[in-house]
């Protein structure tokens, strides 16, 4: 599915490991590897080692927002519980930060995350992202005091937003 949108971007729904979610996950693993002092390899094989079809329909979904043809924003989100969908991966190409890309895909993502039935939107972030902090509190979210209970990975920082 393809939908126009803003400046330009459209978004384009891909699976995880289609050619044009590549260009997100070699950056966040160049990107996480820094940040968190730690090697690509880790963080890549972490990244590309979630299960697929966590980010596809019915229950999650993935977009790249394309600039043209080249991807420029994206990220994905999966089932938390039956109330919730959890974002991960979101990311905007390094040579186009600050444009207020990564509000249109949240846009996005906030937009298919209420179509398949969630009310709320949650999310977790490490504590060495204060752009991400920053994008989320001026995007409706709030901090929460720690993490919701989840089987799996937590990180220090997170945050809900209820969908109207």
């Amino acid at each position: 599915m393809t939908r126009p949108t803003l400046d330009g971007v459209r978004f384009v729904a891909v699976a995880q490991h289609d050619p044009l979610a590549e260009p997100l996950l070699a950056e966040l693993t160049v990107e996480y590897a820094t940040r968190y002092d730690t090697t690509t390899d880790r963080v890549g094989a972490w990244l590309r080692g979630y299960p697929a079809e966590e980010f596809a329909a019915p229950g999650g979904g993935m977009v790249m927002g394309l600039l043209g043809d080249r991807p420029v924003t994206g990220g994905a989100f999966r089932r938390f519980d039956d109330r919730t969908a959890e974002l991960k991966r979101i990311w905007t190409d390094s040579g186009h930060r600050r444009r207020g890309f990564a509000r249109i895909l949240l846009t996005e993502l906030e937009t298919q995350i209420a179509a398949r039935g969630y009310r709320r939107v949650y999310l977790t972030t490490g504590d060495r992202q204060p752009e991400a902090e920053a994008l989320y509190l001026a995007t409706g979210y709030h901090r929460l005091p720690d993490p919701l209970p989840a089987d799996g990975e937590a990180y220090p920082m997170a945050f809900l937003k209820e969908l109207t």
